[in-house]
């Protein structure tokens, strides 16, 4: 096992339990792919992020909730002032931090996202997650894998590129003195062959494709029969044709490529063979849900919409507006 991935279990015993955990379901290959892109992680700051993570306080905690909006791990008490200074230093050198809240340690992490207002327009369509074997198809860095587990989900996958969230997820877990059973995959979905889950979940992946449409059939994929799809993408309301295409960026993102309207995208999951569709939900991104933090020091949605008009962003699209459907794979093909 490489020396980055023991550091990112952090104990021995947890990579075996995980081993095993993705075994049990079939998804050896898919640790095998972790085990291998561990061995190097493509990425200039992996010594800064590994070493951050060594340096934190190696207090192991029982004392963690994973069902309230402010994911819980740790208390003040258990650590002294400098253990404390020298996490707060850790989690700094993690910045940006994108998705949350946390509070680690009685430390308030407040992430650019209030992670907490999107789950809370999300869960109350969902089927109960208890006992459900779920895949997050772009989880960030766990923050709603964790709260899957707080709503009692078997277990929770993660597939998720991007180095940094990984790292911060190891950050929180690997203090938990529980073998959770939740664990994160560094890669992009079509680099795993696809597996059985009761629910796949795809929030804020949809616009970032080429073709949309072939995300969504991936996705059936990944799905068992009878399983659920949770589906959360930026929409737009009206445009001909269906679709927005974005030349260059979006609300300062360079990689958005295509907005759909939501009958766009009903036509897509149909055409994908999903049935049972339902747009459950559509909500305007604010910047109380999004924006600069302490610990997200960068550009925001503030500085991303036009200040004589924040119907529209900086280059002249639609403001951000955010869809959800919830769709079912059938029973029987």
């Amino acid at each position: 096992m490489s020396s980055f991935l023991l550091r990112a279990c952090k104990t021995e015993q947890r990579s075996h339990f995980l081993k095993s955990l993705l075994g049990q379901h079939g998804l050896d290959s898919w640790w095998e792919l972790a085990e291998q892109r561990w061995q190097d992680p493509k990425h200039g700051d992996t010594e800064h992020w590994s070493e951050a993570v060594r340096a934190m306080p190696q207090q192991m905690t029982q004392h963690f909730r994973l069902d309230t909006p402010c994911i819980k791990v740790g208390d003040a008490a258990e650590l002294n002032e400098e253990e404390l200074r020298t996490l707060h230093n850790s989690l700094k050198a993690l910045t940006p931090w994108r998705k949350g809240p946390w509070r680690f340690f009685d430390i308030d992490l407040d992430a650019e996202w209030r992670s907490d207002m999107k789950w809370e327009r999300i869960q109350p369509h969902l089927s109960n997650l208890e006992g459900r074997r779920i895949l997050d198809v772009g989880c960030n860095n766990g923050y709603f894998l964790l709260r899957m587990l707080g709503a009692k989900a078997q277990f929770a996958l993660g597939v998720e590129p991007a180095w940094l969230s990984h790292w911060q997820f190891a950050a929180m877990t690997g203090a938990m003195m529980a073998e959770i059973p939740v664990w994160m995959i560094p890669a992009r979905l079509e680099e795993l062959p696809p597996r059985p889950f009761d629910s796949v979940f795809s929030m804020g992946a949809l616009h970032h494709q080429h073709q949309p449409e072939q995300h969504l059939k991936e996705l059936y994929a990944y799905l068992e029969p009878g399983g659920e799809l949770v589906l959360e993408s930026l929409v737009v309301e009206k445009v001909s044709g269906g679709q927005l295409r974005i030349p260059e960026r979006y609300a300062s993102m360079r990689n958005v490529h295509v907005l759909l309207t939501p009958q766009r995208i009903q036509e897509q999951l149909e055409a994908a063979g999903f049935e049972d569709i339902r747009f459950v939900d559509c909500a305007a991104t604010t910047v109380e849900e999004q924006r600069r933090t302490e610990w997200m020091p960068y550009h925001s949605l503030e500085e991303a919409l036009d200040p004589k008009n924040p119907e529209q962003t900086i280059e002249g699209h639609p403001a951000p507006l955010r869809g959800i459907f919830i769709a079912r794979k059938p029973d029987s093909l």
